[in-house]
């Protein structure tokens, strides 16, 4: 189940070795060089190899569910699906259209809000006592 042929496998090692030849070569010596270029070969080619199998896995599906599926096919199941909405054109109509106000035999008109009013009258010279001895302690 693999994409393509062992040549892109060569081809991608081989690519590999001489990149990382090249950028080693001018820190390195010419053995240590070698080494890793030998090194970025193998971890090319099995890259290569990886990726040509991930493709080759995408690319044909397996054959036990390609059974399976022609087999649904043919059975008509799941090939269609049939959504319908219910008609709410009605219930949009009824609540467009305007009621007539219920009456509880009261008048339920605007009635502003009367809070109590928060002013003291106590003399001012006791809540300046309050306030200094408050900010003594």
């Amino acid at each position: 189940m693999l994409f393509g042929s062992l040549r892109i496998n060569l081809w991608s090692g081989v690519v590999g070795f001489f990149l990382t030849f090249v950028l080693s070569v001018g820190s390195n010596l010419l053995t240590t060089s070698l080494i890793r270029g030998l090194i970025a070969f193998v971890f090319w080619f099995l890259l290569a190899f990886v990726l040509r199998w991930t493709l080759g896995v995408v690319a044909r599906p397996d054959l036990g569910n390609a059974q399976s599926r022609a087999s649904s096919q043919v059975d008509g199941v799941g090939e269609n699906l049939d959504l319908m909405t219910p008609d709410e054109n009605e219930n949009l109509n009824e609540l467009l259209k305007p009621k007539p106000e219920q009456t509880d035999g009261g008048d339920h008109g605007f009635a502003p809000l009367n809070p109590p009013k928060l002013v003291s009258n106590k003399n001012p010279e006791e809540l300046a006592k309050a306030v200094r001895h408050l900010t003594d302690k």
